[in-house]
Formats: C-alpha cells, sequence, structure tokens
C-alpha cells in the first residue's frame, strides 16, 4: 500500500493539529487533503513553513486554554435550580437530562455542548447534585445544580400509602 508524508494547515480530528507531519494513505492524501488546502506535500519548501504554523498552534492553544479557564470559573460560580412538575410525596415525573442542563446554562449565557458534560445517568430525584464539566485537557470544573418542585409537594395520605403497601 502507498503512504504520503503531508503537512497538516489545520486540525484535523483523529490525525493530527497544524504543523504535525503525518503519513496517510497516499490516496486520502491525493483525494481529499490536498484539494481541500487541509495539508501539503512533504517538500524543501514547505518544511520552512512547518515554524510558522507551530507559532500559529501554540498561540491558538493558549486562546483555547485561557477561554476555558474563564469559563469554568464562570460555570463554578453559577448556581442553577431546574424545575421539575412532581406527584404525590415529590416523586418526580420523568427525569432532569444533559439537554435540559445545557438548555438552562444557555438560559444563563454559557454555552456548552453534550459531550463536554459529564452527566452521566439521567437525574431522578429531587434536591442538590453536580456534574463534572470538561472544557478543555486541562481545565474540569464541576457544576452544582439544584433540582426542584415546581409545584408545591402533596404528602401522600395514609390511606393512599397503606393501599401502596399492600401491592
Amino acid at each position: 500500500m502507498a503512504n504520503s508524508e503531508v503537512l497538516l494547515l489545520q486540525p484535523i480530528k483523529g490525525l493530527g493539529a497544524e504543523g504535525d507531519t503525518v503519513t496517510v494513505r497516499a490516496g486520502y492524501a491525493r483525494n481529499f487533503l490536498l484539494p481541500r488546502k487541509q495539508a501539503l506535500p512533504i517538500t524543501q519548501a514547505n518544511k520552512k513553513h512547518v515554524e510558522s504554523l507551530l507559532k500559529a498552534r501554540e498561540t491558538r492553544e493558549q486562546k483555547e486554554f485561557e477561554s476555558a479557564r474563564t469559563l469554568g470559573e464562570q460555570i463554578e460560580q453559577t448556581s442553577i435550580a431546574i424545575a421539575v412538575k412532581t406527584g404525590e410525596g415529590g416523586k418526580m415525573f420523568g427525569a432532569v437530562t444533559a439537554n435540559d442542563l445545557i438548555e438552562r446554562l444557555k438560559e444563563e449565557g454559557i454555552e456548552l455542548v453534550k459531550k463536554q458534560l459529564g452527566l452521566g445517568q439521567p437525574i431522578k430525584a429531587l434536591g442538590s447534585h453536580t456534574a463534572g464539566i470538561k472544557l478543555h485537557t486541562g481545565v474540569e470544573v464541576e457544576l452544582k445544580f439544584e433540582v426542584v418542585s415546581e409545584n408545591p409537594i402533596e404528602e401522600a395520605t395514609a390511606e393512599e400509602a397503606s393501599d401502596e403497601n399492600e401491592d
């Protein structure tokens, strides 16, 4: 199988970042990377281009890290409450999912994608909860939030409670 060495001009998921020299299949380089100007074939002239790409990469990564840190500080200072419908005894209808948290954070002015939020299982109980958020390779924060009832909690009557225990 024929392989080609190419110099990446921009980050490509699963392959590398700008300035990286990678070995890929010749057809992938010829038919995809080179026509889209995402890579250059390795030549003496292009090797000089590597330094400028590495500097651009370093400044981009530094900016991403700094913005992730400031966003992390903003998230840690944010306290949110999610109101859910409840039935008798405070039993929730449904659950609070990652999408619910992302929508609520968007209302607070914080933009996240679902894969950054490490909720695990949907929340099915009222009370205080935490979710891990990975913003960057070196920046992980915890979001503390409350799940509250949007209607007053009605206690189950003694008669209904005894009926449930008999089943």
